[in-house]
């Protein structure tokens, strides 16, 4: 009897111990199932917060693509097509400029649109874990072309305002801002910006009798001084004699960017010759076309003469003084390359017949770095130096005009300036890019 209670029990005490190990084994599997589970679900998350770095890289590559190559999209491995087919059901209808590139661990395909004012599809890669197919995620951005010259006058570091300086603008496409295409004071404007992307205190200093009919901006943070009768802001303000800066006329949100000026042509240039024309000796005389100079100086009473389209790149320094000049004939152009450290357009500087700032382009590539204006003649141009510290110096009492717009290192004016901007000129195209005008993730 006892022997068969006793091997009742043990066999109860067997089953029991099963059971329990039974529950625990459960217990343990299902704790390692819910951790696995947590862990996939984490680096699933993990690898999806990735992606979006991935795709926004592909924005910034079409970003760049556009700016530097809009002209000519399908360059650069960029691949157009007449349509798209990206992943999770997106179609992007009409012509496109494709390109793919592996990023890190992932890889992304950006589509850009051909369109005044493209946009941009970017789809980001990575493979989920523990599986063969990738987690995708796509963005969507719209964009807008951006002219270099939406203000007047615009530096990277400070702008130095002494003595009698006046800034407005008119807008030569607009008979009803101009006559004759041409700046009229009747017909003046109150958008003779000014800016800085500097954040430094005091970026920007008017002392004197300055008048900026317009807004005055800085980068975030940067600052703005004014001295004795320097005034800024809109015609109301300044003409009703105000002073200072009037409120909602100034900000600091400047921000820009300014790329080189890259180098015109590479050979098939000519030396521009000299000449006679309508019986004036010139000591050079420039057409259509390339030409390019070792230096440009002139002195006494030298004088270029323009009566082409022409583009002349000088890989040297440029000096104008006494009464040289260079005359740009009506209908003529000249867009001037100066690769040298330093240029001075003095002496009578430059006559522009057509009276309309994009006949003539002054582009400052990377090695200059100090640009000169005196005030011996009016002035009607643009000018690109991002590198240059840009000095315009006027004796006497006479007041000088200068006519366009400039994008230049630094700005000191000193005398007596009076600076008209063109509006039209912010409608020159896509000179400083695209910017993101909408951002979506579909």
């Amino acid at each position: 009897m006892r022997t068969r209670r006793f091997k009742s029990q043990s066999a109860s005490a067997l089953v029991v111990t099963v059971i329990a190990a039974g529950l625990i084994g459960f217990g343990i599997a299902s704790y390692l199932g819910m951790t696995s589970f947590q862990r996939r679900s984490s680096m699933r998350s993990q690898v999806y917060n990735s992606i979006l770095p991935i795709a926004e890289a592909g924005i910034e590559e079409a970003m760049s693509h556009l700016y530097f190559h809009y002209s000519n999209l399908s360059t650069d491995s960029w691949t157009q097509v007449t349509s798209l087919a990206l992943s999770n059901g997106i179609a992007l209808p009409g012509t496109q400029y494709f390109k793919q590139r592996a990023f890190g661990e992932g890889r992304y395909t950006v589509a850009i649109s051909q369109s005044s004012t493209p946009t941009i599809v970017s789809q980001g890669y990575v493979s989920e874990p523990f599986q063969t197919n990738e987690l995708i995620r796509t963005i969507r951005v719209t964009t807008a072309s951006q002219s270099m010259f939406m203000k007047g006058l615009v530096a990277k570091g400070s702008i130095g305002l002494n003595g009698s300086v006046k800034t407005d603008s008119f807008d030569s496409s607009n008979p009803s801002f101009s006559t004759g295409g041409q700046y009229d004071p009747a017909k003046s404007k109150d958008n003779g910006d000014i800016a800085s992307v500097s954040s430094a205190a005091n970026v920007i200093s008017a002392n004197g009798n300055v008048s900026i009919y317009g807004h005055v901006s800085t980068g975030p943070g940067g600052s703005i001084s004014t001295v004795g009768n320097a005034a800024m802001g809109s015609k109301a303000f300044i003409d009703g004699g105000g002073s200072g800066i009037e409120p909602g006329w100034s900000s600091d949100d400047m921000n820009a960017s300014f790329p080189d000026v890259q180098i015109p042509f590479s050979g098939g240039a000519f030396t521009p010759p000299s000449g006679s024309v309508g019986g004036t000796n010139y000591t050079y005389v420039v057409g259509n076309g390339n030409w390019q100079l070792s230096s440009l100086s002139m002195s006494g009473k030298k004088a270029m003469l323009v009566n082409g389209n022409a583009v002349l790149y000088v890989t040297g320094d440029i000096s104008m003084a006494g009464q040289a000049y260079i005359a740009i004939a009506p209908g003529a152009s000249l867009q001037l390359y100066c690769a040298g450290s330093s240029a001075s357009l003095s002496g009578n500087g430059i006559v522009n017949s057509n009276s309309n700032a994009t006949n003539f382009f002054y582009y400052g590539m990377p090695g200059n770095t100090s640009l000169s204006l005196s005030g011996n003649a009016a002035f009607t141009g643009v000018i690109y130096a991002p590198q240059a510290d840009f000095s315009m110096n006027g004796g006497g009492s006479s007041s000088y005009d200068l006519v366009g717009a400039g994008v230049v290192n630094s700005i000191s004016m000193n005398g007596h300036f009076n600076f008209h901007y063109d509006e039209a000129l912010g409608n020159l195209g896509s000179g400083a890019g695209f910017i993101v005008t909408s951002w979506n993730e579909l």
